[in-house]
């Protein structure tokens, strides 16, 4: 049996019913033959089928609750979207209108270039962002500027200007540079980066492979993704770059570059891609609300204060660079301490405390410390200069303690 009682869909007829129905007396008014055109069998099939088929679409329509809301209403798991106003493709090109001029192409002539052509020189991107007196500043990337001979930048119009460096820092992977202002007479303005949404609609504005002034979109793909990287490239991951995530297509050059939200503010400084293969759509940019405190820092003193320790390390536990069974051996460890910091080598303050070759750091102030990024993220972020720091540490196989007093970094 289906929805229906078979005698309504079926093509064939009963005899019983037949029966019945010859039985019946007729009025008189019916006594002449009925002329009118009957319906076939095939008719009959073809108008039942479509009435079934939309008395089931009705029905599940009222099982999954797909029915079309009313006018006016809305979904109760999207009530809290706020939907982006107007034509998307018009606002990107008037967001793309706002931001454009304040995008330069920034060319890095190495100090050990012997001659200084296009080919021989690093590319990268810029944003201005601001502008005082006859100075328009710009931020970038460290990595753009980083082994720089001579810095010049191409505005969108084409005109190559001097720039100069006037900080770095490369634990952000941010630099400021100045150029000279006259002429300059836009500002990208930089926007909220905290407040981005998944999915959000965003463009990328530099210079790829050294074609200036190109202009990609996409979405945002993840609000707030903590990247691992290598401060001093050796493979060896220690630090995390806290990053936006877009497949907004950013290629070489684009570092420095802008990532737009579609109010045509910068909501981040593209740094970096992932390549490999079959890998795509994989872009990630430094979140604006980050980039402004470091570049304000940069603007005023040249660099970035940090507290510093002293040490260089390897992970008791590095799956990148593992220690061999004969130097576990030698730390002479108990069998309870599983992570920790090996030191390599202590200068500086580390020094002037005590802490030698082979020491084991596995404490600072009581917290636990498991790797190279965790004593390094403990000193940036929990640490400031001249602050008194307990070291919890094995030597010979014996907890100790010292207290260190925490210096500024040195410049590298």
């Amino acid at each position: 049996m289906g929805l229906f009682d078979d005698d309504f869909y079926s093509t064939k007829v009963s005899r019983r019913r037949e029966r019945k129905v010859s039985k019946r007396p007729m009025p008189r008014r019916w006594s002449k033959p009925f002329r009118g055109r009957s319906l076939s069998t095939m008719q009959v099939s073809a108008i039942c089928s479509l009435i079934s088929a939309v008395v089931a679409v009705l029905l599940f329509s009222l099982v999954t609750g797909q029915l079309a809301h009313p006018k006016g209403a809305v979904p109760a798991f999207i009530q809290n979207i706020t939907p982006s106003s107007g034509d998307p493709y018009e606002r990107i090109i008037k967001a793309a209108a706002t931001v454009r001029p304040a995008v330069v192409s920034i060319i890095n002539h190495k100090e050990e270039e012997t001659k200084e052509t296009l080919d021989e020189s690093a590319l990268g991107s810029g944003v201005i962002y601001r502008k005082t007196g006859n100075k328009a500043f710009i931020i970038t990337n460290n990595h753009v500027i980083s082994g720089a001979g001579k810095l010049e930048v191409v505005t969108v119009d084409g005109e190559t200007r001097k720039a100069e460096l006037v900080g770095a820092d490369k634990v952000s992977d941010i630099a400021i540079l100045s150029i000279d202002g006259g002429g300059i007479n836009t500002i990208a303005q930089l926007g909220d980066s905290s407040k981005l949404q998944l999915g959000e609609t965003v463009i990328a504005i530099g210079n790829p492979l050294g074609l200036g002034d190109t202009l990609t979109s996409g979405i945002v793909s993840y609000t707030n993704r903590s990247i691992p990287v290598s401060l001093n490239q050796d493979g060896v991951y220690d630090w995390e770059q806290e990053v936006i995530q877009t497949d907004a297509a950013i290629n070489e050059g684009n570092s420095g570059g802008a990532l737009v939200d579609l109010n045509g503010r910068v909501i981040g400084i593209n740094t970096m891609k992932i390549s490999d293969t079959g890998v795509e759509g994989l872009g990630f940019a430094i979140p604006a609300n980050h980039v402004i405190k470091i570049a304000e820092e940069l603007s005023l003193k040249g660099k970035i204060v940090r507290s510093y320790l002293g040490v260089y390390s390897i992970d008791l536990n590095n799956p990148y660079v593992p220690l061999a069974e004969d130097q576990r051996k030698a730390l002479n460890l108990p069998s309870s301490v599983k992570e920790g910091v090996v030191v390599l080598d202590a200068v500086g303050p580390a020094k002037e405390a005590g802490l030698k070759l082979n020491d084991v750091i596995t404490k600072f102030n009581g917290q636990t410390i498991d790797s190279t990024l965790s004593l390094r993220k403990y000193l940036y972020n929990e640490t400031k200069i001249g602050d008194p720091l307990v070291i919890t540490f094995y030597r010979h196989g014996v907890e100790q303690e010292v207290t260190v007093t925490l210096k500024e970094k040195p410049g590298e």
